[in-house]
């Protein structure tokens, strides 16, 4: 059986809340503060008692300005009942936990979550990196793709060559002429090629070992565990020398090497006077050498276009590890870390819910003691209050009930006698009735 009334006892439990409301309003607003500290400390620069000294300032502002303005949110916000009033405390409200939010939140994200930002902020530049130093190592491979078709030209020169050289395959005339001095010049421009192309391939495969194990360095820095910051370093210093490794392997692409030596096979074709000692082999030899020359002229033509599809390629931009503070690295990193914002923000915006609850509990503390009648409503301390006032309006001779003095009686002028009522007759007897009657004493009430 409820002996108290719901109003009563809804003000008794927020009445005996109170306490622990202060402390845990304040646990927050010192939580909030020390997270506060460990963030700012890292975006101070300076001696290290000038940043211990700042930071411990700010936070202790920061608990400050935490605790009185919620502090001011849970006395004002349960009282006002208008809805205009109510409306504007909540905007003001709402503005203030903007501020906090600005002033406090993303500094303690930046403590819960900075040296997992940094090291994302890390891996995510060791993937560019890796990427970066695949694609120059597939530029230079690019080049390599050219020299199957020069070993061929070379080959097929060569060969034309000897087989003029012995059996006279294209003057008819077996011996070394202008033919064979022509085509044995052109065997011997495409092997250098050739070897041009093949000496950068050790170049190449060297150079990307190396950056291969810059890379394996970064990686370690990124897993490693320990403090953040010299490993920043670290990974800073194998950043800059990956980046040379980049540059190493592009500058070994022969794409532009090849494509200038077949256009100076072209562009650069010098026959010899045709030596022969009569006048049909000599025709028969500048015929050879005319076909030479296209045959060259068609050569210098595909190398080109091949070397032109490789440099078409887009070269691998350099990249550069931009270092970040613990702040700036969960700020731009902050999807990956929604939970410590999360954590972050609740730890400042907690006693909203607190606010929340104290409006609703007074809103029904109000419902409840309008529909309460007085008696029901009264306290003992109000009825001791209202009995000894009761007693010293009677003793004014006040008329409670109308609140105005009463009349005291003329003592000259008698009072009307009581009426005697007659006893009835009962049997035919009478009973005689005493009909003196007590005159009342003309002594006035005390006052």
């Amino acid at each position: 059986m409820q002996l108290k009334p719901n109003a009563y006892r809804l003000n008794e439990t927020v009445r005996g809340v109170e306490t622990m409301t202060r402390f845990a309003l304040a646990v927050l607003a010192l939580a909030s503060g020390v997270y506060t500290y460990l963030g700012v400390r890292g975006l101070l620069d300076g001696s290290a008692s000038f940043v211990f000294f700042a930071a411990v300032i700010y936070s202790a502002a920061v608990s400050v300005a935490i605790y009185a303005f919620w502090s001011f949110m849970l006395r004002f916000v349960p009282l006002v009942t208008s809805g205009v009033q109510r409306i504007a405390l909540f905007l003001t409200m709402a503005v203030g936990c903007a501020m906090i939010i600005a002033m406090s939140s993303w500094l303690n994200a930046a403590a819960l979550a900075g040296s997992a930002a940094l090291e994302q902020h890390m891996a995510v530049t060791l993937q560019g990196y890796a990427e970066d130093l695949d694609q120059a190592h597939a530029n230079a491979l690019a080049s390599q793709s050219l020299l199957p078709d020069v070993e061929r030209a070379a080959e097929r020169f060569a060969g034309l060559a000897a087989d003029e050289r012995e059996s006279g395959a294209l003057t008819g005339t077996t011996g070394s002429g202008s033919v064979v001095q022509l085509l044995t010049q052109m065997s011997t421009q495409m092997s250098q090629l050739a070897a041009t192309i093949t000496g950068s391939r050790d170049e190449v495969a060297l150079l990307f070992e190396q950056g291969s194990a810059r890379l394996a360095t970064m990686r370690e820095l990124v897993s490693t565990p320990g403090a953040i910051e010299p490993r920043a370093d670290s990974f800073q210093a194998e950043a800059v020398q990956l980046s040379a490794v980049i540059a190493a392997l592009q500058q070994t692409d022969v794409a532009a090497s090849v494509k200038r030596a077949s256009a100076d096979l072209s562009a650069g074709f010098i026959a010899p006077v045709a030596d022969g000692r009569s006048g049909d082999l000599a025709s028969r030899q500048d015929q050879v050498m005319e076909t030479v020359r296209a045959s060259v002229a068609a050569q210098s033509a595909a190398l080109t276009a091949a070397a032109d599809e490789i440099l078409v390629t887009p070269a691998v931009e350099q990249r550069r590890f931009v270092p970040l503070s613990s702040a700036e690295a969960v700020l731009r990193y902050w999807q990956d870390f929604i939970p410590s914002w999360a954590g972050a923000i609740s730890i400042d915006l907690l006693p909203v819910v607190l606010v929340l609850v104290l409006m609703i509990v007074h809103d029904a503390m109000r419902r409840d003691s309008a529909s309460l009648e007085e008696a029901e409503n009264i306290t003992a301390a109000e009825m001791l209050r209202a009995m000894a006032l009761f007693r010293q309006m009677e003793a004014a001779g006040i008329d409670v009930a109308t609140g105005r003095p009463r009349a005291e009686p003329d003592p000259m002028v008698p009072e009307p006698a009581e009426e005697v009522a007659e006893a009835p007759v009962e049997d035919g007897k009478v009973t005689p009735i005493d009909a003196a009657q007590h005159k009342r004493t003309d002594t006035t009430r005390p006052a």
